[in-house]
């Protein structure tokens, strides 16, 4: 889950903080209760998430909690991932 936070936090900085203060986002810090994404901002994540993992995010699954910091972005990911491998082993 290690890459998949870390794939997250480069997105996030390059794309939303311009390659500035990486070190300014925790992986626990909201992105949008710290102004760092905004609604359309998440859009873009998901985008970025569904082709970096090859998995698809339903609109029901687009909540605070599924992607609303680097940890959750990542455990939703791993999460997702997870389940995969689950049915494809079914």
């Amino acid at each position: 889950m290690q890459n998949i936070a870390q794939d997250i936090r480069e997105f996030i900085v390059s794309n939303f903080l311009f390659g500035q203060g990486a070190g300014l986002v925790s992986d626990e810090q909201s992105f949008l209760e710290n102004g760092i994404i905004d609604s359309t901002g998440v859009l873009e994540l998901v985008a970025f998430l569904e082709q970096r993992f090859e998995i698809a995010i339903a609109d029901r699954e687009l909540l605070p909690d599924n992607l609303d910091s680097v940890n959750s972005a990542a455990a939703f990911v791993a999460r997702k991932l997870n389940a995969r491998e689950q049915s494809v082993a079914s």
